[in-house]
């Protein structure tokens, strides 16, 4: 029996389509994932994210062990609040998942992962421990809400007027603890707005102030082709443990500056000799990008990674992985259904504000 949120009954009663997703019962569509992803880019939509794990990390050697354990270097942060985004890898750079972390003080962090790989990161974090004064627990009590588009924190505000004080002075990618909320100025849409985590009794409460601020409740459908036109990658398909960050498009999320700190996968990747980039593509021909399609370039074959149809540019787009020497502007091939048509390499961020970057 797959797992359910605590929105899961809020769900039903709006008449989500619930399917299957990463072994929790989901919505995918309220009705029209059409009209679900315009709202967000026009207005203010909200997803239920609680199959997302937090992770909560504390003691002396808090700083420390994630300077080893992630790619990125969590000693750049030093506002309270702030966040950054990087890779979970294997010895040999595959990456396990991608993750945010949330610094509040030098022995005290949150860590958010993806629900289908949640239990696998807990393990292998856990496993990194020894050797450590610090303390890593899962908090499966915990929802999550992301509250997404150019009305967002304003609607927010309208649903919850007590908590303005201590959100409105955060900038992006910050987070603020309020009561037993924390308050993150982030989002896997391309737009503005914040993602709750509240415990899990308070949430169908929550959800309702919102419904009556006028946010609409947003499926995991339009979640998927919001992130895709924001260039943003999905664990499982733009990367996964046969893939290393470089050939991801997430060599931004790895710091190597500081030649003293080896974190786990640092000396396979220092190795590697990338012979493939990620890009964006838009096709020009009729037709609709998925991923697994074989991409045909002057410099060899590729593959596309995510792909769907952009409803705000009213174009066919996918993120893809082909060799290096294609540069942005070129044309390639895609193979559908045993025809080849015409596409062209742009970079990996099709949409960003409501506003086509291409």
């Amino acid at each position: 029996m797959n797992k359910r949120t605590p929105l899961y009954d809020a769900h039903v009663a709006a008449g989500a389509k619930m399917v299957d997703f990463a072994g929790w019962d989901m919505p995918i569509h309220y009705g029209s994932q059409l009209e679900e992803h315009h709202i967000v880019r026009s207005d203010a939509g909200m997803f239920d994210v609680s199959h997302m794990r937090a992770v909560d990390v504390a003691g002396c050697d808090a700083q420390a062990w994630l300077r080893r354990l992630i790619a990125n270097d969590v000693a750049k942060l030093t506002l309270p609040g702030k966040a950054l985004y990087s890779c979970l890898l294997k010895e040999d750079s595959g990456v396990i998942d991608d993750l945010i972390v949330y610094f509040f003080s030098p022995t005290r962090y949150r860590i958010v992962v993806n629900a289908g790989t949640a239990d696998k990161d807990l393990a292998w974090m856990l496993k990194q421990t020894e050797g450590f004064n610090v303390s890593v627990t899962g908090r499966p009590e915990l929802a999550m809400i992301a509250v997404q588009g150019p009305s967002a924190r304003e609607k927010f505000w309208a649903a919850f007027p007590e908590t303005k004080a201590a959100s409105e002075g955060l900038i992006v990618f910050q987070a603020a603890e309020w009561n037993d909320w924390l308050i993150a100025r982030t989002g896997y849409t391309g737009e503005d707005g914040f993602e709750i985590t509240l415990p899990a009794a308070a949430a169908p409460a929550a959800w309702v102030k919102l419904l009556a601020a006028g946010v609409a409740p947003i499926g995991l459908g339009a979640r998927d082709t919001l992130r895709l036109e924001a260039g943003m990658n999905l664990y499982g398909q733009d990367m996964d443990e046969t893939q290393n960050p470089l050939e991801s498009g997430l060599t931004w999320t790895i710091d190597m500056k500081d030649a003293e700190r080896d974190f786990i996968g640092k000396s396979a990747l220092a190795a590697r000799h990338p012979t493939r980039q990620f890009v964006g593509l838009i096709l020009e021909d009729r037709g609709v990008l998925r991923s697994h399609q074989q991409v045909i370039t002057k410099q060899g074959t590729g593959e596309t990674t995510s792909g769907s149809f952009s409803p705000t540019l009213q174009r066919s787009i996918a993120l893809a992985r082909i060799p290096l020497g294609v540069n942005i502007g070129d044309e390639v091939e895609v193979e559908i259904r045993d025809k080849r048509l015409k596409a062209k390499v742009v970079k990996p961020n099709f949409v960003r504000h409501g506003k086509p970057q291409i």
